[in-house]
């Protein structure tokens, strides 16, 4: 979507989307699913992302940093924050 509003070229895109995700992005984490749901969400290596329930054993063991299943190790991040803490 982003190529396509800025216009990039499609010979150009690979290399706009390797600087445009080597930044953090904070669209997902920003948004309610997280923050006053408490859905999780898992993105895998290939870009694809997963709502994963509160009340599964899946969130468990992501939550307590492995992938379900395989144990492999697992980047945790939190939901952002509505406000700034006082």
């Amino acid at each position: 979507m982003h190529a396509d509003r800025a216009g990039i070229p499609e010979e150009e895109r690979p290399e706009a989307r390797r600087a445009f995700y080597a930044r953090s992005q904070a669209c997902l984490r920003a948004s309610p699913l997280g923050k006053r749901y408490g859905w999780g969400l898992h993105a895998d290596a290939e870009g694809r992302l997963a709502l994963v329930g509160r009340e599964t054993p899946e969130y468990a063991e992501f939550a307590a940093g492995r992938v379900p299943g395989s144990g492999a190790p697992v980047t945790v991040v939190r939901a952002m924050r509505s406000s700034r803490a006082r």
